[in-house]
Protein backbone atom coordinates (compact mmCIF):
# COMPACT_ATOMS: atom_id res chain seq x y z
CA UNK A 1 0.00 0.00 0.00
CA UNK A 2 1.14 3.53 -0.80
CA UNK A 3 1.68 5.91 2.11
CA UNK A 4 -0.47 9.02 1.69
CA UNK A 5 -0.48 12.06 3.94
CA UNK A 6 -3.60 14.17 4.38
CA UNK A 7 -2.66 17.74 5.25
CA UNK A 8 -4.87 19.58 7.73
CA UNK A 9 -4.58 23.34 8.16
CA UNK A 10 -5.74 25.20 11.25
CA UNK A 11 -6.87 28.72 10.34
CA UNK A 12 -6.62 30.53 13.66
CA UNK A 13 -6.98 33.89 15.32
CA UNK A 14 -6.53 34.15 19.09
CA UNK A 15 -7.05 30.42 19.76
CA UNK A 16 -4.10 28.89 21.61
CA UNK A 17 -5.33 26.08 23.89
CA UNK A 18 -7.41 23.71 21.77
CA UNK A 19 -4.99 23.89 18.76
CA UNK A 20 -2.13 22.72 21.00
CA UNK A 21 -4.30 19.90 22.32
CA UNK A 22 -5.43 18.96 18.81
CA UNK A 23 -1.93 18.93 17.32
CA UNK A 24 -0.35 16.91 20.11
CA UNK A 25 -3.11 14.32 20.44
CA UNK A 26 -3.19 13.71 16.67
CA UNK A 27 0.60 13.31 16.73
CA UNK A 28 0.37 10.81 19.61
CA UNK A 29 -2.25 8.78 17.73
CA UNK A 30 0.29 8.35 14.88
CA UNK A 31 -2.41 6.99 12.60
CA UNK A 32 -1.97 4.91 9.46
CA UNK A 33 -5.47 4.20 8.18
CA UNK A 34 -6.15 1.86 5.24
CA UNK A 35 -8.32 3.70 2.73
CA UNK A 36 -8.69 1.79 -0.54
CA UNK A 37 -5.16 0.92 -1.66
CA UNK A 38 -3.51 3.59 0.49
CA UNK A 39 -2.31 3.93 4.05
CA UNK A 40 -3.43 7.38 5.15
CA UNK A 41 -1.56 9.45 7.72
CA UNK A 42 -2.03 13.06 8.78
CA UNK A 43 0.06 16.20 9.01
CA UNK A 44 -1.28 19.22 10.93
CA UNK A 45 0.00 22.76 10.66
CA UNK A 46 -1.28 26.30 11.19
CA UNK A 47 -2.11 28.33 8.11
CA UNK A 48 -0.37 31.64 7.48
CA UNK A 49 -1.64 34.99 6.21
CA UNK A 50 0.25 36.04 3.09
CA UNK A 51 -0.25 36.98 -0.56
CA UNK A 52 -1.18 34.07 -2.81
CA UNK A 53 -1.47 33.25 -6.49
CA UNK A 54 -4.99 32.20 -7.41
CA UNK A 55 -3.57 29.56 -9.76
CA UNK A 56 -1.21 28.10 -7.13
CA UNK A 57 -2.66 24.91 -5.63
CA UNK A 58 -3.60 24.94 -1.98
CA UNK A 59 -1.57 22.47 0.04
CA UNK A 60 -4.32 21.39 2.42
CA UNK A 61 -6.87 18.61 2.07
CA UNK A 62 -8.91 20.10 4.92
CA UNK A 63 -8.97 23.42 6.76
CA UNK A 64 -10.47 23.99 10.19
CA UNK A 65 -11.46 27.64 9.98
CA UNK A 66 -11.69 29.71 13.16
CA UNK A 67 -10.82 33.06 11.62
CA UNK A 68 -12.71 34.08 8.52
CA UNK A 69 -16.01 35.04 10.19
CA UNK A 70 -14.26 38.33 10.99
CA UNK A 71 -11.09 38.37 8.84
CA UNK A 72 -12.11 38.66 5.17
CA UNK A 73 -8.67 38.25 3.56
CA UNK A 74 -8.33 34.69 4.79
CA UNK A 75 -11.95 34.00 3.86
CA UNK A 76 -11.20 34.82 0.22
CA UNK A 77 -8.22 32.44 0.26
CA UNK A 78 -10.46 29.70 1.67
CA UNK A 79 -13.08 30.31 -1.04
CA UNK A 80 -10.37 29.95 -3.64
CA UNK A 81 -9.13 26.70 -2.06
CA UNK A 82 -12.63 25.21 -2.09
CA UNK A 83 -13.44 26.20 -5.68
CA UNK A 84 -10.10 25.54 -7.38
CA UNK A 85 -8.47 22.88 -5.23
CA UNK A 86 -11.33 20.87 -3.74
CA UNK A 87 -10.27 21.63 -0.15
CA UNK A 88 -12.80 20.64 2.50
CA UNK A 89 -13.40 23.53 4.89
CA UNK A 90 -15.54 23.89 7.92
CA UNK A 91 -17.44 25.95 8.00
CA UNK A 92 -18.78 26.79 4.51
CA UNK A 93 -17.38 30.33 3.96
CA UNK A 94 -20.28 31.54 1.82
CA UNK A 95 -22.82 30.42 4.36
CA UNK A 96 -20.90 31.98 7.26
CA UNK A 97 -20.63 35.25 5.35
CA UNK A 98 -24.29 35.52 4.40
CA UNK A 99 -26.31 33.77 7.15
CA UNK A 100 -26.67 36.24 9.99
CA UNK A 101 -29.13 35.79 12.85
CA UNK A 102 -31.96 37.45 10.93
CA UNK A 103 -31.85 34.91 8.10
CA UNK A 104 -31.62 32.01 10.52
CA UNK A 105 -34.70 33.21 12.43
CA UNK A 106 -36.68 33.44 9.20
CA UNK A 107 -35.52 30.00 8.04
CA UNK A 108 -36.54 28.25 11.24
CA UNK A 109 -39.88 30.04 11.25
CA UNK A 110 -40.40 28.65 7.74
CA UNK A 111 -39.59 25.17 9.08
CA UNK A 112 -42.15 25.53 11.87
CA UNK A 113 -39.64 25.76 14.76
CA UNK A 114 -41.05 28.02 17.54
CA UNK A 115 -38.88 31.15 17.42
CA UNK A 116 -40.03 33.83 19.90
CA UNK A 117 -41.90 36.71 18.27
CA UNK A 118 -39.33 39.05 16.74
CA UNK A 119 -39.34 42.47 15.03
CA UNK A 120 -36.51 44.27 13.26
CA UNK A 121 -35.99 48.04 13.41
CA UNK A 122 -33.78 50.45 11.42
CA UNK A 123 -30.55 51.75 12.96
CA UNK A 124 -30.55 54.82 15.17
CA UNK A 125 -27.51 56.29 13.38
CA UNK A 126 -25.95 55.93 9.92
CA UNK A 127 -22.60 56.13 8.18
CA UNK A 128 -22.66 59.16 5.84
CA UNK A 129 -23.37 58.20 2.23
CA UNK A 130 -24.07 60.26 -0.87
CA UNK A 131 -27.74 59.33 -1.28
CA UNK A 132 -28.59 58.65 2.36
CA UNK A 133 -30.41 61.87 3.22
CA UNK A 134 -32.69 61.92 0.21
CA UNK A 135 -33.47 58.22 0.62
CA UNK A 136 -34.47 58.62 4.27
CA UNK A 137 -36.48 61.78 3.56
CA UNK A 138 -38.47 60.04 0.85
CA UNK A 139 -39.02 56.60 2.29
CA UNK A 140 -38.18 56.32 5.99
CA UNK A 141 -41.33 56.28 8.11
CA UNK A 142 -41.68 57.40 11.70
CA UNK A 143 -42.36 54.52 14.06
CA UNK A 144 -43.43 54.09 17.65
CA UNK A 145 -41.02 51.93 19.65
CA UNK A 146 -43.61 51.50 22.37
CA UNK A 147 -46.06 50.04 19.88
CA UNK A 148 -43.39 47.60 18.63
CA UNK A 149 -42.70 46.60 22.21
CA UNK A 150 -46.39 45.97 22.81
CA UNK A 151 -46.68 43.85 19.67
CA UNK A 152 -43.65 41.73 20.53
CA UNK A 153 -44.53 41.59 24.21
CA UNK A 154 -42.57 42.54 27.31
CA UNK A 155 -40.19 41.50 28.67
CA UNK A 156 -38.16 41.59 25.47
CA UNK A 157 -34.55 41.67 24.36
CA UNK A 158 -33.08 44.22 21.98
CA UNK A 159 -30.00 42.93 20.19
CA UNK A 160 -28.07 43.39 16.92
CA UNK A 161 -29.55 41.41 14.04
CA UNK A 162 -26.12 39.96 13.23
CA UNK A 163 -24.33 40.09 16.56
CA UNK A 164 -22.71 37.53 18.83
CA UNK A 165 -20.99 37.11 22.16
CA UNK A 166 -23.78 38.93 24.01
CA UNK A 167 -22.60 42.21 22.46
CA UNK A 168 -25.29 44.89 22.52
CA UNK A 169 -27.96 42.67 24.13
CA UNK A 170 -30.33 44.54 26.45
CA UNK A 171 -33.32 43.25 28.40
CA UNK A 172 -36.22 45.72 28.19
CA UNK A 173 -39.26 45.55 30.46
CA UNK A 174 -41.25 48.54 29.26
CA UNK A 175 -41.38 51.46 26.81
CA UNK A 176 -38.81 53.46 28.76
CA UNK A 177 -36.35 50.58 28.62
CA UNK A 178 -37.03 50.17 24.90
CA UNK A 179 -36.23 53.81 24.17
CA UNK A 180 -33.10 53.72 26.33
CA UNK A 181 -31.76 50.63 24.58
CA UNK A 182 -32.47 52.06 21.14
CA UNK A 183 -30.72 55.34 21.96
CA UNK A 184 -27.57 53.37 22.81
CA UNK A 185 -27.72 51.06 19.78
CA UNK A 186 -25.72 53.33 17.47
CA UNK A 187 -25.44 52.16 13.86
CA UNK A 188 -26.65 48.61 14.42
CA UNK A 189 -29.81 47.19 12.88
CA UNK A 190 -31.65 45.81 15.86
CA UNK A 191 -33.96 42.92 16.63
CA UNK A 192 -36.58 43.17 19.34
CA UNK A 193 -37.44 39.66 20.52
CA UNK A 194 -39.97 38.51 23.07
CA UNK A 195 -38.34 37.07 26.18
CA UNK A 196 -39.34 33.51 27.02
CA UNK A 197 -39.58 34.28 30.73
CA UNK A 198 -39.86 32.43 32.94
CA UNK A 199 -38.42 29.30 31.33
CA UNK A 200 -37.55 25.86 32.63
CA UNK A 201 -34.08 25.44 31.11
CA UNK A 202 -31.46 27.48 29.25
CA UNK A 203 -29.04 25.31 27.25
CA UNK A 204 -26.38 25.43 24.62
CA UNK A 205 -26.28 22.43 22.33
CA UNK A 206 -22.99 22.10 20.45
CA UNK A 207 -23.08 20.29 17.12
CA UNK A 208 -19.90 19.03 15.46
CA UNK A 209 -20.70 17.00 12.37
CA UNK A 210 -23.16 14.41 13.71
CA UNK A 211 -21.81 14.79 17.27
CA UNK A 212 -23.85 16.77 19.81
CA UNK A 213 -23.48 17.82 23.43
CA UNK A 214 -26.16 19.70 25.37
CA UNK A 215 -24.94 21.79 28.31
CA UNK A 216 -27.01 23.61 30.90
CA UNK A 217 -26.07 27.28 30.56
CA UNK A 218 -26.17 30.08 33.14
CA UNK A 219 -25.92 33.46 31.38
CA UNK A 220 -25.83 35.33 34.69
CA UNK A 221 -22.66 33.61 35.93
CA UNK A 222 -19.11 34.89 35.34
CA UNK A 223 -17.85 34.00 31.87
CA UNK A 224 -15.77 31.05 33.07
CA UNK A 225 -18.71 29.43 34.86
CA UNK A 226 -21.58 29.84 32.40
CA UNK A 227 -21.26 26.32 31.05
CA UNK A 228 -22.40 24.32 34.07
CA UNK A 229 -21.41 20.74 34.89
CA UNK A 230 -24.88 19.54 35.82
CA UNK A 231 -26.18 16.32 34.33
CA UNK A 232 -29.57 14.61 34.09
CA UNK A 233 -31.34 17.97 33.97
CA UNK A 234 -33.84 17.12 31.23
CA UNK A 235 -35.86 14.22 29.94
CA UNK A 236 -34.62 11.92 27.19
CA UNK A 237 -37.36 13.21 24.85
CA UNK A 238 -36.41 16.84 25.43
CA UNK A 239 -32.75 16.01 24.88
CA UNK A 240 -33.52 14.19 21.63
CA UNK A 241 -35.55 17.14 20.41
CA UNK A 242 -32.85 19.77 21.02
CA UNK A 243 -30.23 17.52 19.42
CA UNK A 244 -32.47 17.06 16.38
CA UNK A 245 -33.06 20.81 16.15
CA UNK A 246 -29.33 21.53 16.37
CA UNK A 247 -28.42 19.02 13.66
CA UNK A 248 -31.23 20.40 11.48
CA UNK A 249 -29.87 23.93 11.82
CA UNK A 250 -26.31 22.87 11.01
CA UNK A 251 -27.22 20.76 7.99
CA UNK A 252 -29.66 23.38 6.68
CA UNK A 253 -27.03 26.12 6.69
CA UNK A 254 -24.07 23.93 5.71
CA UNK A 255 -22.28 24.32 9.05
CA UNK A 256 -20.11 21.45 10.27
CA UNK A 257 -19.84 22.99 13.73
CA UNK A 258 -22.12 25.44 15.48
CA UNK A 259 -23.92 25.95 18.78
CA UNK A 260 -27.63 26.42 19.40
CA UNK A 261 -28.78 28.45 22.38
CA UNK A 262 -32.34 27.54 23.33
CA UNK A 263 -34.90 27.95 26.12
CA UNK A 264 -37.18 25.14 27.26
CA UNK A 265 -40.65 26.02 28.46
CA UNK A 266 -43.28 23.35 29.07
CA UNK A 267 -41.31 20.83 26.96
CA UNK A 268 -41.09 23.19 23.97
CA UNK A 269 -37.65 24.38 22.85
CA UNK A 270 -37.40 28.00 21.69
CA UNK A 271 -34.08 28.58 19.85
CA UNK A 272 -32.94 32.16 20.42
CA UNK A 273 -29.32 32.27 19.20
CA UNK A 274 -28.10 29.64 16.78
CA UNK A 275 -26.01 31.41 14.14
CA UNK A 276 -22.72 30.64 15.91
CA UNK A 277 -20.63 28.89 13.24
CA UNK A 278 -17.42 29.52 15.17
CA UNK A 279 -18.52 28.29 18.61
CA UNK A 280 -16.59 28.81 21.82
CA UNK A 281 -13.72 26.31 22.01
CA UNK A 282 -11.65 27.69 24.88
CA UNK A 283 -10.91 25.89 28.14
CA UNK A 284 -11.53 29.13 30.02
CA UNK A 285 -15.19 28.91 29.02
CA UNK A 286 -15.80 25.20 28.58
CA UNK A 287 -13.56 23.83 31.41
CA UNK A 288 -15.06 20.35 32.12
CA UNK A 289 -16.51 20.15 28.59
CA UNK A 290 -13.32 21.24 26.80
CA UNK A 291 -11.90 17.72 26.27
CA UNK A 292 -15.16 16.63 24.60
CA UNK A 293 -14.86 19.49 22.12
CA UNK A 294 -11.21 18.79 21.36
CA UNK A 295 -12.01 15.13 20.66
CA UNK A 296 -14.93 16.19 18.48
CA UNK A 297 -12.59 18.39 16.42
CA UNK A 298 -10.26 15.43 16.00
CA UNK A 299 -12.90 12.83 15.08
CA UNK A 300 -14.74 14.93 12.51
CA UNK A 301 -11.66 16.44 10.85
CA UNK A 302 -9.85 13.11 10.54
CA UNK A 303 -12.94 11.43 9.13
CA UNK A 304 -13.48 14.18 6.55
CA UNK A 305 -9.80 14.32 5.57
CA UNK A 306 -9.21 10.57 5.45
CA UNK A 307 -12.31 9.81 3.36
CA UNK A 308 -11.90 12.90 1.14
CA UNK A 309 -15.41 13.97 2.09
CA UNK A 310 -16.72 16.21 -0.71
CA UNK A 311 -17.50 19.80 0.22
CA UNK A 312 -21.19 20.71 -0.07
CA UNK A 313 -20.72 24.16 -1.62
CA UNK A 314 -24.36 24.86 -2.49
CA UNK A 315 -27.14 24.79 0.08
CA UNK A 316 -30.14 22.63 -0.77
CA UNK A 317 -33.11 23.60 1.40
CA UNK A 318 -35.86 21.97 -0.62
CA UNK A 319 -35.83 18.54 1.11
CA UNK A 320 -36.53 20.27 4.42
CA UNK A 321 -39.38 22.30 2.92
CA UNK A 322 -40.86 19.14 1.44
CA UNK A 323 -41.03 17.68 4.94
CA UNK A 324 -42.73 20.85 6.14
CA UNK A 325 -45.43 20.47 3.50
CA UNK A 326 -46.46 17.10 4.95
CA UNK A 327 -48.06 18.74 8.02
CA UNK A 328 -46.62 16.17 10.41
CA UNK A 329 -46.96 16.40 14.20
CA UNK A 330 -44.24 18.72 15.51
CA UNK A 331 -41.81 16.20 17.02
CA UNK A 332 -42.25 13.84 14.08
CA UNK A 333 -41.52 16.73 11.70
CA UNK A 334 -38.32 17.67 13.53
CA UNK A 335 -37.26 14.01 13.58
CA UNK A 336 -37.69 13.91 9.79
CA UNK A 337 -35.55 17.04 9.45
CA UNK A 338 -32.91 15.35 11.60
CA UNK A 339 -32.91 12.27 9.35
CA UNK A 340 -31.91 14.53 6.46
CA UNK A 341 -29.24 16.14 8.64
CA UNK A 342 -27.76 12.84 9.79
CA UNK A 343 -27.66 11.59 6.21
CA UNK A 344 -25.85 14.74 5.10
CA UNK A 345 -23.32 14.27 7.89
CA UNK A 346 -22.86 10.64 6.79
CA UNK A 347 -23.48 9.56 10.38
CA UNK A 348 -23.41 5.80 9.85
CA UNK A 349 -20.04 5.81 8.08
CA UNK A 350 -18.64 8.35 10.53
CA UNK A 351 -19.49 6.10 13.48
CA UNK A 352 -17.99 3.07 11.73
CA UNK A 353 -14.82 5.03 10.96
CA UNK A 354 -14.44 6.14 14.57
CA UNK A 355 -15.06 2.64 15.93
CA UNK A 356 -12.56 1.05 13.54
CA UNK A 357 -9.79 3.64 13.26
CA UNK A 358 -10.06 5.92 16.31
CA UNK A 359 -10.64 3.33 19.02
CA UNK A 360 -7.53 4.55 20.89
CA UNK A 361 -8.54 8.20 20.89
CA UNK A 362 -10.28 8.16 24.28
CA UNK A 363 -7.29 6.54 25.98
CA UNK A 364 -4.69 8.76 24.30
CA UNK A 365 -6.70 11.92 24.92
CA UNK A 366 -7.33 11.11 28.57
CA UNK A 367 -3.61 10.63 29.10
CA UNK A 368 -2.77 13.92 27.35
CA UNK A 369 -5.30 15.89 29.37
CA UNK A 370 -3.43 14.84 32.52
CA UNK A 371 -0.04 15.95 31.21
CA UNK A 372 2.17 18.99 31.74
CA UNK A 373 1.53 19.84 28.09
CA UNK A 374 -2.16 20.19 28.88
CA UNK A 375 -1.39 22.45 31.83
CA UNK A 376 0.83 24.55 29.55
CA UNK A 377 -1.97 24.88 26.98
CA UNK A 378 -4.37 26.01 29.70
CA UNK A 379 -1.89 28.53 31.00
CA UNK A 380 -1.43 30.03 27.53
CA UNK A 381 -5.15 30.85 27.40
CA UNK A 382 -5.30 32.06 31.00
CA UNK A 383 -2.40 34.45 30.39
CA UNK A 384 -4.20 35.82 27.33
CA UNK A 385 -7.39 36.61 29.28
CA UNK A 386 -6.68 37.12 32.97
CA UNK A 387 -4.57 39.70 34.88
CA UNK A 388 -1.10 38.59 35.95
CA UNK A 389 -1.94 38.11 39.62
CA UNK A 390 -4.63 35.54 38.67
CA UNK A 391 -2.56 33.41 36.28
CA UNK A 392 -1.50 30.72 38.74
CA UNK A 393 -4.87 30.41 40.46
CA UNK A 394 -6.92 30.13 37.29
CA UNK A 395 -4.45 27.82 35.56
CA UNK A 396 -4.80 25.47 38.51
CA UNK A 397 -8.59 25.90 38.58
CA UNK A 398 -9.10 24.95 34.93
CA UNK A 399 -6.55 22.15 35.13
CA UNK A 400 -8.46 20.74 38.13
CA UNK A 401 -11.69 20.91 36.13
CA UNK A 402 -10.07 18.87 33.37
CA UNK A 403 -8.75 16.35 35.91
CA UNK A 404 -12.26 15.94 37.30
CA UNK A 405 -13.41 15.25 33.74
CA UNK A 406 -10.62 12.67 33.34
CA UNK A 407 -11.76 10.79 36.43
CA UNK A 408 -15.36 10.73 35.26
CA UNK A 409 -14.24 9.72 31.75
CA UNK A 410 -12.23 6.79 33.11
CA UNK A 411 -15.15 5.73 35.28
CA UNK A 412 -17.56 5.84 32.36
CA UNK A 413 -15.30 3.60 30.27
CA UNK A 414 -14.42 1.13 33.02
CA UNK A 415 -15.58 -2.46 32.42
CA UNK A 416 -18.84 -3.14 34.19
CA UNK A 417 -19.02 -6.19 36.41
CA UNK A 418 -22.05 -8.16 37.38
CA UNK A 419 -23.49 -6.95 40.63
CA UNK A 420 -23.36 -9.80 43.19
CA UNK A 421 -24.07 -7.81 46.31
CA UNK A 422 -24.36 -4.28 47.61
CA UNK A 423 -20.60 -4.31 48.33
CA UNK A 424 -19.46 -5.51 44.92
CA UNK A 425 -19.57 -2.29 42.92
CA UNK A 426 -16.64 -1.81 40.55
CA UNK A 427 -13.60 -0.64 42.48
CA UNK A 428 -12.34 1.33 39.47
CA UNK A 429 -15.43 3.51 39.41
CA UNK A 430 -15.31 4.13 43.16
CA UNK A 431 -11.62 5.01 43.02
CA UNK A 432 -12.16 7.35 40.10
CA UNK A 433 -14.94 9.13 41.96
CA UNK A 434 -12.69 9.53 45.02
CA UNK A 435 -9.92 10.97 42.84
CA UNK A 436 -12.39 13.37 41.31
CA UNK A 437 -13.50 14.63 44.71
CA UNK A 438 -9.90 14.98 45.80
CA UNK A 439 -8.86 17.26 42.95
CA UNK A 440 -11.66 19.77 43.52
CA UNK A 441 -10.26 23.06 44.76
CA UNK A 442 -11.96 26.34 45.60
CA UNK A 443 -12.66 28.40 42.50
CA UNK A 444 -10.41 31.48 42.55
CA UNK A 445 -12.03 34.86 42.73
CA UNK A 446 -11.89 36.90 39.56
CA UNK A 447 -11.31 40.62 39.85
CA UNK A 448 -14.68 41.14 38.14
CA UNK A 449 -16.90 38.89 40.27
CA UNK A 450 -16.60 36.54 43.19
CA UNK A 451 -17.42 33.05 42.00
CA UNK A 452 -18.46 29.90 43.77
CA UNK A 453 -17.11 26.42 43.14
CA UNK A 454 -19.01 24.62 40.41
CA UNK A 455 -20.69 21.45 41.59
CA UNK A 456 -19.42 18.51 39.59
CA UNK A 457 -21.46 15.36 39.31
CA UNK A 458 -19.64 12.07 38.75
CA UNK A 459 -20.74 10.60 35.46
CA UNK A 460 -20.52 6.83 35.81
CA UNK A 461 -22.46 4.07 34.14
CA UNK A 462 -23.77 2.36 37.24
Amino acid sequence: MARVTRKIGLSLGADVDWPKAYEEIVAKLDLSIPIGRDKVGFHVERTSIEPYDLQAPAKYDLVVDRLTHWYPFQREWIKKAVILDGTYVFNNPWSVQSMEKHTTYCALMALGIPIPRTAIIPPKEYEPKADLDVTLQRYAKFFDLGQIGAQVGYPAFMKPYDGGGWFGVTKVDDDIGMWSAYEKSGKSIMHVQHGVLPHDLFVRCIGFGPQTKTILYDPGAPLHMRYTTKSDFMSAKDQQLIEDITLTINAFFGWDFNSCEALLKEHVWHPIDFANPCPDSQVTSLHWHWPWLVKSYIRWSLFCAATKRPMRVNLDWQPFFEVRKRNLPYRKMVAEYAKIARARFDTVNFEKFCAKHLSKLDEVANEWFGSDACRDAIRLKVVALFPAHEHDAFTQHFFDEVQAWRAADLASRAPRRKKKSARSRPVVIQAAAKRMRRVRRPVPKSRSKAVKPAKVVARSRR
